[in-house]
């Protein structure tokens, strides 16, 4: 097994700009409806690709297609294989306690399942995930599958801790991806630095599994150094890309609403933008 640590300093976020933008977001998903020409903003402008099959809308049950290509008048070369397909089932949507939603993709290259979970979503205390990926037609060693948990109420409290403060007995952030040959985790842990900043602490272990484990802690060790260049390297990318963002301004609850409600008119994010 192998560990790497590396600490950052990064702007600390506002935890009441960021509730109050979940609560702004879950009132524009909140203020939508449904018909038989697909789902439509408070407005009634329309949002592209996404149609309710089955259920109520926002209940327990409900189930959404949502087409890979919204915007049909983009050209494009027609794709190999049959076209990407995904849904989303609600298996729970209390704003006042729990969002559950579980989402499968399908593609000629990727197929994959996920299950989110947001605990009290009107002021967020936790958000769960948990998927699983595999190659259509791979052999077991095409599969991975893994979790993430978030406890942003511990967050808050390590972020705003007085100095000298004992460390929560475990890290809020966290995540674990599992694979035939290996294993890794990452966890995340906040201090306060002053002045408006966070020293985060990011752990990194990656360790071989079954009969691979051997040779699997030989490569770890040969590799150890530019590994733990790489690590250090990405954390401190992450962590200025972090710091930019945050330093340009962040946009007012109110603006960022106007923002999400055009995305979801327009479904066309750009190169890179999860969609």
């Amino acid at each position: 097994m192998a560990r790497f640590h590396h600490t950052v300093t990064v702007t600390a976020l506002d935890r009441a700009w960021f509730e109050d933008c979940a609560a702004l977001l879950l009132d524009v998903v909140e203020s939508t409806r449904t018909g038989a020409g697909g789902a439509l903003l408070e407005d009634g402008e329309p949002v592209p690709g996404v149609r309710l099959v089955k259920g109520r809308h926002l209940r327990a049950g409900a189930r959404y297609t949502f087409a890979s290509d919204p915007a049909p008048s983009r050209p494009r070369e027609a794709p190999e294989g049959p076209p990407e397909a995904m849904t989303v089932r609600i298996q729970e949507w209390r704003r006042s306690t729990a969002i559950v939603v579980e989402q499968r993709l399908a593609s000629a290259d990727l197929a994959g399942r996920a299950t989110w979970r947001l605990r009290t979503p009107e002021r967020p205390s936790a958000l769960a995930a948990d998927f699983t990926l595999r190659r259509p037609g791979g052999g077991f060693l095409q599969r991975v599958s893994g979790r993430a948990r978030a406890d942003l109420g511990a967050w808050w409290a390590a972020a705003a801790a007085p100095v000298g403060a004992l460390p929560p007995a475990r890290a809020p952030l966290t995540a674990r991806a599992r694979h035939p040959l290996g294993r890794a985790a990452v966890s995340l842990a906040a201090r306060p630095a002053g002045d408006g900043a966070w020293r985060v602490g990011v752990t990194l272990t990656v360790s071989g599994r079954a009969l691979v484990r051997p040779p699997a802690a030989l490569v770890l060790l040969l590799f150890r150094i530019p590994l733990g260049r790489a690590f250090r390297s990405g954390v401190d990318g992450a962590a200025a890309r972090w710091n930019e963002t945050l330093g340009g301004g962040l946009p007012s609850p109110e603006a960022l609403r106007a923002e999400f409600t055009e995305a979801m008119a327009a479904r066309n994010p750009p190169d890179g933008a999860p969609g």
